[in-house]
């Protein structure tokens, strides 16, 4: 890429280029990755931007730059996002009217977190650490999960008598082949260890030692990702997603209808010479349209 990836960074958000074509995105706020409205706003942000303005992602890492933390979910001294002030023109006998002003904030964050499945490129999430609450949601909705085996998890919004809102109860059951195991966990707050969420199939895999490990790993795995047509890779991340919400017979008539554009690429031709030649492939650089 031809841009600065550091320009993407902000107050608590590192970004680098580890790698052509892949981005390295590092959660740090210290001292424990407390998200606050302003930080999960960011967050968001960031992900806009990179579809927007950084030419030929190709894929993403996510991980902490914090030794013992990925994250340890909301900050609770945020009175903005947990005690948000009232509006003086509320009813305070009304709960309904009440309920209807909080849908907005609610979907808002929720848009925010889940912003990394509507991306054209996937993002692996690196975990290590503790992995709280909001971690759920942020990882669940990537498209490849590695955990160091210092990792432990918790669905952990039960424990402030809240169900889970910003999409681990949507995403997890359907991305684990235990939701027995999941129903537990999310029942009770129970934290569970990188073993636990790999037997569960939350996680791929479980990599020795810790946050310099799992990085490492998950960068590995970007890197043959970015290797491939972004074309291919991008049209097999919205295909795979379309056939978990519909029927296989809805996604075979949608993915006829894609590759009948998407087989008329240079990219297939260039990938069988390469492959003849045993050579390493030369894609062209692509936007890909932020919502495909």
């Amino acid at each position: 890429m031809s841009f600065a990836a550091s320009s993407l960074s902000s107050q608590w958000i590192k970004v680098s280029e580890p790698i052509p074509h892949v981005l390295h995105v590092q959660l740090s706020r210290n001292p424990v990755n407390a998200f606050s409205v302003r930080y999960w706003r960011a967050y968001g942000e960031l992900f806009q931007r990179i579809m927007e303005e950084a030419p030929d992602v190709r894929a993403v890492v996510l991980s902490s730059a914090l030794d013992k933390f990925f994250t340890a979910g909301l900050d609770l001294k945020d009175a903005e996002g947990i005690a948000r002030p009232k509006d003086p023109k509320d009813d305070d006998t009304d709960g309904a009217r009440k309920a209807l002003g909080a849908i907005p904030f609610i979907k808002e964050f929720q848009s925010a977190i889940n912003i990394v499945e509507r991306a054209p490129f996937p993002v692996i999430a690196a975990i290590h650490g503790i992995a709280l609450g909001l971690a759920m949601d942020m990882t669940s909705c990537c498209d490849v999960r590695y955990a160091a085996e210092d990792a432990s998890f918790s669905i952990k919004e039960v424990d402030i008598g809240i169900a889970a809102d910003i999409g681990s109860l949507s995403y997890v059951p359907k991305v684990v082949g235990n939701i027995s195991l999941a129903r537990e966990y999310a029942y009770t707050g129970q934290r569970f260890s990188a073993r636990d969420a790999e037997k569960m199939g939350y996680v791929s895999r479980v990599v020795p030692g810790s946050r310099d490990e799992v990085v490492s790993a998950a960068l590995q795995l970007a890197k043959a990702i970015a290797e491939k047509s972004p074309l291919a890779v991008a049209g097999t991340k919205k295909l795979i997603t379309h056939g978990r919400d519909h029927t296989v017979e809805q996604s075979l008539d949608y993915t006829a209808v894609w590759n009948s554009a998407m087989l008329q690429t240079r990219d297939t031709g260039e990938a069988v010479a390469a492959t003849l030649n045993k050579r390493t492939p030369n894609f062209r650089s692509v936007k890909v349209p932020s919502r495909l």
